[in-house]
């Protein structure tokens, strides 16, 4: 018998509940001073540096077969470069409220990447109907037909970041479950591969900005103080608490969160790990209203009850039925 892990797998459980849920709140803050692309490339290098330095720690190491770092190329698009830039732009525009209300479309997406990529997955009748009903409830906030409805392209990225992670771990399902990673490996390539694809992006963005190429390392004072909490230091150098709250994110929200993710799902199960996807805006919003001041609409309030009730519906286990070899049930797993 192995022994008994040190933590119980529900008290990583909550630990990720809060340290995703509060990664909407540290970017809203950090974008008191740092840009969208900022904030993604140095989430994705500290992120992949503290979990490549753990796996150092561990004896592991990263794979080495080509052909799984093509797929990783994709997966570190979809896991990584993208839904973090995604989010971030999506918090200029809209509060970290609505931004974490939008990550909840991850199991809608993740039923639509199963029916494209895995054909041989048993998505179950329930669960398409919960995918339209989650769509009407992303259509009830975006509210297009008041005048007062949020950002559309702002809340729409937000929506294409969860989706993102839904494509993403569908995608690592089909094209990588039979890659022998192991431990730390897998979640350290991921985030390797989505730092690599990260340089162009930061690059292009620098060389498009005013200032140029020093844009990239350079923060923007004009910022400070748009969100009501004070950002800046009192002798006039770099804002520290911005840049705090994503060094935070990035080694602690990304790094350390995906060992937390690996193990849940080792000590619970996918199907435990997966509820961790309607929980995560819970608290996205009520830190943002709580700590932010953030507000939300009656019609965004009923959006979001229908997405979360949508998502429990995909997340719920399948009654246990006989079915044809190599068939599987749906379990989305998703990561912020």
């Amino acid at each position: 018998m192995s022994p008994a892990p040190r933590v119980p797998w529900q008290a990583k459980y909550l630990a990720l509940v809060l340290i995703w849920g509060s990664s909407f709140l540290l970017m809203k803050v950090g974008l008191e001073s740092l840009s969208a692309v900022q904030i993604s490339a140095l989430r994705l290098v500290t992120g992949a540096a503290t979990i490549l330095v753990l796996l150092w720690i561990r004896g592991g190491s990263l794979p080495r077969e080509h052909w799984v770092w093509g797929h990783l190329i994709v997966t570190g698009l979809l896991l990584g470069t993208l839904p973090f830039t995604l989010f971030a732009l999506s918090e200029t525009r809209v509060s970290s409220a609505l931004a974490g209300i939008g990550n909840s479309t991850t199991p809608i997406a993740t039923v639509l990447a199963t029916i494209a990529f895995l054909p041989g997955a048993r998505t179950t009748r329930p669960k398409v109907v919960a995918v339209v009903i989650g769509f009407l409830g992303v259509v009830t906030i975006m509210q297009p037909w008041s005048a007062g409805r949020p950002d559309l392209l702002g809340f729409g990225m937000a929506v294409l970041g969860g989706a993102c992670y839904g494509l993403g771990w569908t995608y690592n399902r089909r094209f990588l479950a039979s890659a022998d990673l192991g431990g730390l490996s897998q979640p350290a390539a991921t985030l390797l591969m989505g730092t690599i694809l990260m340089i162009p992006v930061t690059l292009v963005w620098g060389l498009l900005q005013p200032r140029g190429i020093s844009s990239i390392w350079a923060y923007d004072q004009a910022r400070l103080g748009t969100s009501g909490i004070e950002a800046g230091s009192a002798g006039g150098g770099w804002p520290w608490l911005p840049l705090l709250c994503i060094l935070a994110l990035g080694i602690i929200g990304t790094g350390a969160a995906y060992i937390l993710n690996f193990d849940v799902i080792r000590g619970a199960g996918p199907i435990v790990g997966s509820t961790l996807t309607y929980l995560i805006p819970i608290v996205s919003v009520l830190l943002g209203v709580l700590v932010l001041g953030e507000s939300l609409g009656v019609w965004q309030l009923v959006g979001f009850v229908i997405v979360l009730g949508a998502a429990a519906v995909i997340n719920a286990p399948a009654r246990r039925v006989a079915t044809p070899a190599g068939a599987a049930e749906l379990t989305p797993t998703g990561s912020r």
